[in-house]
């Protein structure tokens, strides 16, 4: 019962991570922004790159909410266990885009283009996407023993 409650509550604070600040940048060519969040970078990369922005919508947005609603189903036995091996790869490729997203801090911060901070947001998807494969985990485990 817990574990479909946690997989809900994803369901809810995944939109916060996506709204909320990743990081914080100053005189950065590419944003101009002062705070970033998943979808104002999104935003952004849709202006200069529409091949690159697909993808990286498809890491942040599409994999973890598509994983986090599959999950659910199988949870209250409404989808198949069978897809389990799916989601596990679903959750996978959204921690491409926590990859992604630590990779241009540290780049952006060797260059020395200006000055990054990360904020709270980055800890939240961050989290998001760790609980959503730890919850798949547990949740393939259970369905084992149920079996």
């Amino acid at each position: 019962m817990i574990l479909r409650f946690l997989t809900l509550s994803l369901l809810v604070l995944y939109p916060v991570a996506w709204f909320a600040p990743l990081m914080r940048a100053g005189l950065l060519p590419l944003f101009g922004l002062s705070e970033i969040s998943v979808l104002t970078g999104l935003q952004s990369l849709w202006a200069s790159d529409a091949a690159l922005a697909l993808v990286v919508t498809f890491f942040a947005i599409f994999a973890p909410y598509l994983k986090t609603i599959g999950l659910a189903l199988v949870q209250w036995d409404l989808l198949d266990a069978k897809v389990q091996p799916v989601l596990h790869v679903l959750g996978k490729l959204a921690m491409a885009d926590v990859f992604l997203i630590a990779l241009y801090i540290t780049l952006a911060k060797g260059i020395g283009l200006g000055t990054i901070e990360t904020a709270w947001g980055l800890y939240l998807f961050t989290a998001c996407i760790l609980a959503s494969l730890g919850l798949g985990m547990l949740t393939e485990r259970g369905l084992r023993k149920n079996a």
